[in-house]
Order: C-alpha cells, then sequence, then structure tokens
C-alpha cells in the first residue's frame, strides 16, 4: 500500500470480495520509482490504519526478496492498484507466479472516470500530493479529489490529453479518510519548474 488513492481502492474491493487482508506493505522507493509512490510514504501508515491494517516497510530494492519471503510463511495473494501500466502489472504478476501466489488486480483496464468516480463515492478522502504535467500547477497540490475536482481533470484530459487517474504519472494522491474516519493532514508545498510535491509535516486523527 502506497498510501494512493488506487491501492487503497483495491485494498477496499478486495475487503467487500470476501479476502482476508492480513498487511498492507509499504514500499520506500528509490525518488520517481516506475512502480511505488514516492511523496509522503512514510505516513502511508496513517492510510493503512484507516482500514486498520498492520503494515511493514520494505525497501524497493529488497521488495522482491520481502515477498518471496512472505510466501514462504503462508502469503497466497498481493493486490495491487494497477490500472493501465503494463510494466506495473507485469512485474507483479512474474512476481507472483514465481512465488505460486495470487495477483489481485480489481482495477485493471476498467474506465479511469468510472476508478475515480468509484473512489469518491466510496467515501475514500484522497488529496493530491504531486503534479508533473501541462495544465496542473501548484495550486493543486493538496487539492481534495471530489466530483468538482474531477470535473477539472477532464477539462485538463480534453485540453491537454492527461490521464484523469493519474496513471501517466500526471499527479499522485494521498489517502486522508474513508467513511466516518477523517485524517487532519497539514503540510507545504515545494515547486522547481514544471513540478511540485505537497509534503506533509504532520497528521492528527
Amino acid at each position: 500500500m502506497s498510501g494512493g488513492k488506487d491501492s487503497f481502492l483495491s485494498a477496499v474491493i478486495a475487503i467487500e470480495q470476501g479476502l482476508e487482508l492480513e498487511k498492507a506493505l509499504i514500499v520506500k522507493p528509490s525518488e520517481y520509482s516506475y512502480m511505488f509512490h514516492f511523496p509522503n510514504v512514510l505516513y502511508a501508515t496513517e492510510t493503512a490504519s484507516l482500514l486498520d491494517l498492520e503494515y511493514e516497510f520494505v525497501d524497493e530494492a529488497h521488495f522482491e526478496r520481502k515477498i518471496s519471503e512472505l510466501a514462504g510463511e503462508g502469503l497466497n495473494a498481493i493486490v495491487s492498484g494497477a490500472i493501465a501500466s503494463e510494466y506495473q502489472k507485469t512485474r507483479i504478476e512474474r512476481l507472483c507466479t514465481a512465488n505460486k501466489i495470487v495477483s489481485f488486480t480489481p482495477l485493471w483496464k476498467i474506465d479511469q472516470e468510472r476508478i475515480i468516480r468509484e473512489i469518491i463515492n466510496a467515501g475514500i478522502r484522497a488529496m493530491i500530493v504531486s503534479v508533473s504535467a501541462e495544465g496542473l500547477g501548484e495550486q493543486d497540490l493538496g487539492k481534495e479529489i471530489n466530483l468538482p475536482y474531477l470535473d477539472h481533470l477532464k477539462s485538463l484530459e480534453k485540453r491537454y490529453g492527461i490521464n484523469i487517474s493519474g496513471e501517466g504519472g500526471e499527479y499522485e494522491s494521498f489517502v486522508f479518510g474513508y467513511g466516518s474516519k477523517v485524517k487532519r493532514v497539514q503540510g507545504h508545498r515545494v515547486w522547481s519548474g514544471s513540478g511540485g510535491y505537497f509534503i506533509i509535516d504532520r497528521i492528527e486523527s
């Protein structure tokens, strides 16, 4: 679990379909990872707590070894939030095949506007924590992904061709609430050139 909206929605769907989630594996990536979120990953523990999940950190360089260790301890499936990235899905599936476990990717190839609407309708509260695409600026950092913001993303998709779910790296998100559980997030913006981050300073329940 990265702390982002897609992995969180995937976990919610898994629970709704009867899977028993044992742990949120939080991967600490190298900056600009093709696989895992970078901004605010240390606060993904707060996101995991919204589902009452235990968590464990692992460096990206040790991710595959950790999965093999967990498979040896009884892990039988990985839930991931891949939507359209063949690289992400293929890497996870190869890892699962090698360890004889199941890859569960409930968002794969689903219409991306539908995914955003499902996030909103499910009561998942997510905010923008990084942007790096034309049309997205410093003013977007810290904004909540709600219906008005979805309209904003759709207008940018039409004008600039961005991916409205952020699957192309246009933006990354952080889940700070689910249902009646909402975290209070304090942070600051950092901007450089054509992109930037919302850096979380503090989270309170």
